[in-house]
């Protein structure tokens, strides 16, 4: 082949598009079909959890999409982190999915799932080995730290996926994958040089947000020996070259390199050029191939259960000695809570945080003055749920009646909602972030050739 076409109809599977722009892809010569399924962008919880950002629902329709389309059509489905953590529970609930869609749409298709989900005795051994290296800002890593976490995934290249594609896999499901070895397996597998591959799939990986317009759907890159072409799917929209060259700033600590598994990707050379108004060249594209191989870890434990209570504040004698009324409140809390459920300081933790003010940058807010109106978010976290509430409701009157410590009269605040205390069940925390040395399929199960999922 010449030139490999990626189809990339959106950032992610369940988020949904205009299925008349896959049409539009699919008659443009896609190749394939790739999508992401999740990431750990929306925090530790999913993965701590095994649990899905998106609902079944969503998931069912934008498959119903993809797999007809790509059965018309004669071209592989590719999805990489499924359920959004990319755990076995996520694999095996996009299958389910897949097979209920398949069912109802007459379709005969092979799927392969590929899990990622590790063991941790198994990576014990790889620790004791001396095969597991910590990614800044974490330190080395213990078994401990291994045996506390409720779930752990490695994020594969495509190597694994390759892997499935060659044993006939027409649809592959896979767990946790970095977001461009989705979009970037097929067109190696057909040959095509890893520069402009890798970066074409990290152009595509968020479909349409490297166009003038990311609500209006995907997007489709041409790749072949010398570079790639990238066009939107939506034919009122139009990529530019700053558009495309700013995809390289999102979610990378440097805009010109991209670590992957197997090497790094190098855009310093990089030109982007207009074709006409909707299409842009990329040439000059490189990848370094890395002396060892390595597949970071993902791994998150519970930290204990949370309670949530939220009010407002619109006095303005409040709002002008906001900080100083903040620090009544953690003095408050902390008093009322040793008072009356007998807990030290240390049996449980809260945060206060301003909405309206600094809430977001802390510190490094450059605005200065009184806020007009302040969300006063009061966030608890104890070893086990009825403790966390209980602290929540001993703050509930503070929340919504605590004057300045300089106010001669009882404000009234406004509760988000009654009761005010919402219980968010189990929080959890990312702990890992690592990479350990391996083969590029050594750590990944592939089961293929399944039919109807």
């Amino acid at each position: 082949m010449n030139t490999v076409r990626v189809l990339a109809p959106s950032g992610m599977l369940g988020a949904g598009w205009d299925h008349a722009t896959v049409e539009r892809g699919i008659a443009l010569g896609a190749d394939v079909i790739s999508i992401d399924g999740g990431s750990t962008d929306s925090g530790p919880h999913y993965l701590g959890a095994a649990t899905a950002k998106t609902t079944a629902k969503a998931v069912a329709r934008d498959l119903r999409s993809l797999l007809t389309a790509a059965a018309a059509a004669g071209i592989p489905v590719i999805v990489g982190s499924c359920g959004t953590s990319g755990t076995d529970r996520g694999v095996d609930w996009v299958a389910g999915i897949a097979a209920e869609v398949m069912a109802e749409e007459g379709l005969d298709l092979e799927v392969a799932r590929i899990y990622s989900e590790q063991d941790a005795a198994e990576l014990k051994e790889h620790l004791d080995a001396g095969r597991i290296h910590p990614l800044p800002p974490l330190g080395e890593l213990t078994a401990e730290t291994l045996e506390s976490c409720t779930h752990i995934v490695g994020a594969m290249g495509h190597e694994p996926i390759v892997e499935a594609l060659r044993a006939g896999a027409q649809v592959v499901l896979a767990g946790r994958a970095t977001d461009t070895a989705v979009a970037a397996a097929y067109p190696l597998m057909r040959g095509m040089p890893a520069g402009p591959t890798w970066h074409a799939a990290k152009i595509i990986e968020c479909g349409g947000q490297c166009t003038g317009n990311p609500r209006a759907g995907g997007v489709l890159a041409t790749i072949d020996a010398g570079g790639f072409t990238v066009e939107p799917l939506d034919p009122t929209v139009s990529c530019t070259p700053i558009s495309v060259a700013a995809h390289m700033l999102y979610e990378t600590a440097n805009p010109f390199e991209m670590r992957e598994p197997a090497g790094t990707l190098d855009v310093r050379d990089a030109r982007y050029t207009a074709l006409d108004d909707r299409t842009v060249r990329v040439e000059g594209s490189e990848f370094h191939f890395a002396g060892q191989y390595t597949i970071k870890l993902e791994g998150a434990r519970i930290t204990g259960y949370e309670t949530m209570s939220f009010t407002a504040i619109r006095d303005p004698r409040v709002l002008a000695e906001i900080d100083a009324w903040a620090e009544l409140m953690r003095t408050m809390i902390t008093q009322r809570v040793g008072q009356t459920l007998g807990l030290a300081d240390d049996e449980y933790a809260f945060d206060l945080r301003l909405y309206g003010h600094n809430a977001v940058l802390d510190d490094l807010e450059p605005e200065s003055g009184p806020p007009r109106e302040v969300g006063v978010m009061l966030l608890v976290n104890a070893p086990d749920q009825p403790t966390a509430t209980a602290v929540a409701k001993v703050a509930n009157p503070l929340m919504l009646h605590l004057p300045t410590p300089g106010m001669d009269y009882l404000p009234s605040f406004a509760f988000a909602s009654s009761p005010a205390e919402v219980e968010r069940g189990a929080a959890y925390e990312f702990v890992l972030n690592h990479v350990v040395d391996c083969d590029p399929a050594g750590l990944f199960r592939i089961e293929p050739g399944e039919t109807r999922a």
